[in-house]
């Protein structure tokens, strides 16, 4: 069955999937910051023979992999307040020294988690601005204007099947033009300034599904 076939069943990468593959593209060597939610679990995928130090916006430099459950330190945590490891070596320090890291630019990837991205990198991902929405930006807006790349992991479609991937986006923007590549269920794009660039597709996905749901137009060479 491929997926242009009806079908109830989950197509493209999981979670999990999604998060190895955004590790793949981390080079040896790198400071990365995690943001929320599925970027969190790039923690635990590591490729071997890399040494990547990753970094936590609430003071720790050199966060390890989730501990066992029933077995991590509940003053031990990630700016999501999820429990985590320190490697040998982490450095705990004040969040304000934290964010001196972030604004003085030595933070070499973040990864970030997104409500959408438009076509030319716009980035909104803290608010949908209804009344009971997220009230403030926080950490996200200095993570995009400090880091040098920036990365997304999202879904490629909300629960409700819009696009997150769009040609402007309609929320409140986190910062313009800072998305440097994508990483969905459905595929890796990059984002380049002739648009949003199909680069990798996920397991059983064709690029006319991808545009499909998409919602702005894809750049496709090499994929026809």
């Amino acid at each position: 069955m491929t997926v242009g076939e009806s079908s109830t069943a989950s197509v493209g990468w999981n979670r999990e999937q999604m998060a190895r593959r955004a590790a793949l593209d981390i080079p040896d060597g790198a400071y990365v910051n995690l943001g929320i939610g599925i970027p969190e679990q790039v923690a635990q995928y590591v490729p071997e023979g890399r040494e990547v130090i990753y970094h936590t916006e609430n003071g720790l430099l050199g966060m390890g992999v989730p501990p066992d459950v029933g077995e991590g330190d509940p003053e031990l945590i990630n700016a999501g307040k999820r429990p985590v490891t320190a490697i040998p070596g982490a450095a705990y320090f004040h969040h304000a020294d934290s964010f001196s890291m972030i604004r003085g630019g030595h933070i070499d990837i973040c990864v970030l988690g997104a409500m959408q991205v438009s076509q030319n990198g716009d980035l909104a991902n803290w608010s949908t601005g209804l009344a009971d929405a997220i009230p403030a930006v926080g950490g996200a807006m200095d993570l995009v204007a400090g880091v040098k790349t920036i990365y997304i992991i999202t879904q490629h479609c909300t629960k409700t099947g819009d696009p997150k991937l769009v040609k402007s986006c309609s929320y409140p923007l986190t910062g313009k033009a800072v998305v440097s590549r994508i990483f969905t269920d459905l595929a890796v794009i990059d984002v380049t300034s002739e648009g949003l660039k199909l680069v990798e597709l996920a397991p059983g996905i064709d690029p006319d599904y991808v545009q499909q749901k998409t919602g702005c137009e894809l750049i496709v060479a090499g994929w026809q």
